[in-house]
């Protein structure tokens, strides 16, 4: 079996946030950083170069590979926020409708700025994205 090729590293989170140059997505990072690491009660830490993830959970697909991988996360990409969401995105209970602008991805959400969404219901559809995905490997 392949292993991931996103692992978490011991890099500094708070040196990568304060090291992004873009004043805007700086700030909205360290929102985020302070919404997830909430939600979660758990430390963020640095996965890969660029995301950080907050909490893990061990997965184990049918065709028999498994890991660990974090439980909700952010990257603060060129073009967007992504904020990885472990559940199926299309799941009833999400509501994206109430969100404000934004677009979806096989798992992740972008954004391109916190001032574009109701931060309310980005944090309810974190904390639900988060049970699910527990409720699915548990």
């Amino acid at each position: 079996m392949s292993q991931n090729k996103t692992l978490p590293t011991r890099k500094s989170v708070e040196l990568f946030l304060n090291g992004i140059v873009d004043d805007q997505k700086r700030q909205d990072s360290w929102v985020l950083f302070e919404m997830l690491r909430e939600i979660t009660g758990k430390a963020a830490q640095m996965w890969s170069n660029s995301i950080i993830g907050f909490d893990t959970y061990h997965y184990k697909y049918a065709s028999g590979r498994e890991g660990d991988w974090m439980l909700t996360g952010f990257s603060p990409r060129k073009k967007a926020l992504s904020i990885y969401l472990m559940c199926d995105i299309s799941h009833n209970s999400l509501d994206f409708e109430s969100l404000g602008k934004h677009k979806k991805g096989k798992g992740c959400l972008y954004i391109k700025k916190l001032g574009d969404v109701h931060l309310p219901t980005l944090k309810k559809i974190i904390q639900q994205s988060i049970a699910l995905t527990k409720e699915m490997y548990q």
